[in-house]
């Protein structure tokens, strides 16, 4: 889970998954789960055929989350990506 992401608590940012290049040929994402901890706040979320996005505000200084993309394909794929994050000041 090499992706760590700093946001400051006031701060509501969106962050992208890009599954363009695991994606077999002619394969799109038909669905999105965002597993968003306590803490966090999912403003919103939306993707496209090759990405999916999240809008997140809220945590506590000091704090670190991981959050998780959960995809299904149209093909019946499904696979997951994490990423964290630090919140601090900024």
């Amino acid at each position: 889970m090499p992706n760590v992401f700093i946001k400051s608590p006031a701060a509501e940012l969106d962050y992208t998954v890009d599954w363009s290049d695991w994606l077999p040929d002619g394969d799109t994402i038909s669905a999105v789960v965002w597993v968003v901890p306590a803490g966090l706040t999912q403003e919103s979320a939306s993707n496209s055929t090759t990405g999916a996005t999240v809008w997140l505000s809220g945590g506590t200084l000091g704090a670190v989350y991981t959050v998780t993309c959960k995809i299904t394909t149209v093909g019946g794929r499904i696979d997951t990506r994490s990423f964290r994050v630090r919140v601090a000041q900024r």
